[in-house]
């Protein structure tokens, strides 16, 4: 009976979640006087070519032009994250240095820091470097291990691995690049593939950044775009074209962090350590 009972609230917070995504893609369909008039995500009738016209935006590109835009920013950004995280990591969890301690203290700090408190300090040092209206401020902090959770996560992670593993690649001849690429990073690939969902799914729908640093149209990612379209409607603009630009914009995240889910669990069984 308990187990019956715990499937069913289960089963009633999934629906509770999965409710919003049904109703966008189903209020995609709708016209503008059905959306406003019922919360059911059904349509009463189903027409297709509202993505036909979503995916021409109003700037005169396509939503595939924004795609590539959006992937040139996420691509170079997830791989410069989980690099220099990495580094970073393994410099702290297997290196001794003068005030080691105090470094890690202040990477801890920065992770309490709100991102709004250093947009005004990148925007102007970005001016004044004349790199303002290009994808560098997009993704070169990410070489830096901007992100302090991702050096805190790999750089537990890397001290749960027995340091036996270190002394027995260097007794094979391993340096200590070899062991970090062959030993270490095999252990941690489940956090290594979390940090670049997690890398992906921010960048995906960060909108504050972009819109300080980018300021050309036709170099605006996904989010802007879908914005300025919002921006640009009028009394008789389709609220479902809107809607339909947003269902696509999510299946590049969806389709992420399903094959994410695979690799996380494979991640577990193949690089896991046994007890």
């Amino acid at each position: 009976m308990k187990k019956a009972a715990a499937y069913l609230l289960l089963t009633v917070g999934a629906a509770v979640m999965i409710y919003p995504l049904l109703w966008l893609a189903g209020a995609s369909l709708k016209s503008n006087d059905e959306i406003f008039s019922s919360p059911w995500f059904m349509p009463e009738s189903v027409d297709l070519s509202v993505y036909a016209r979503a995916w021409q935006t109003v700037t005169g590109h396509t939503m595939g032009h924004y795609f590539l835009n959006t992937f040139a920013v996420i691509i170079p950004k997830t791989l410069f994250a989980v690099v220099s995280s990495v580094l970073t990591a393994y410099g702290f969890s297997r290196f001794d240095f003068p005030f080691k301690r105090l470094f890690f203290a202040l990477l801890i700090g920065t992770m309490f820091m709100p991102a709004i408190v250093t947009i005004m300090p990148m925007y102007l040092m970005w001016s004044r470097l004349g790199a303002l209206d290009t994808y560098i401020p997009l993704t070169v902090p990410a070489l830096f291990a901007a992100e302090g959770s991702f050096v805190f996560m790999l750089t537990r992670f890397f001290s749960g691995v027995p340091k036996e593993f270190d002394e027995a690649a260097r007794i094979d001849g391993c340096n200590s690049v070899q062991l970090l690429v062959y030993i270490l990073v095999p252990c941690v690939r489940p956090v290594i593939v979390s940090i670049s969902v997690f890398t992906f799914l921010w960048t995906m729908n960060d909108f504050l950044t972009p819109l300080i640093m980018i300021s050309s149209v036709e170099k605006y990612p996904l989010s802007l775009i879908l914005r300025l379209s919002a921006d640009s409607t009028g009394n008789g603009y389709e609220q479902c074209k809107i809607l339909a630009m947003s269902v696509i914009g999510l299946i590049p995240s969806i389709a992420v962090f399903g094959l994410a889910q695979k690799k996380f669990i494979s991640g577990i069984t193949a690089g896991g350590l046994s007890g």
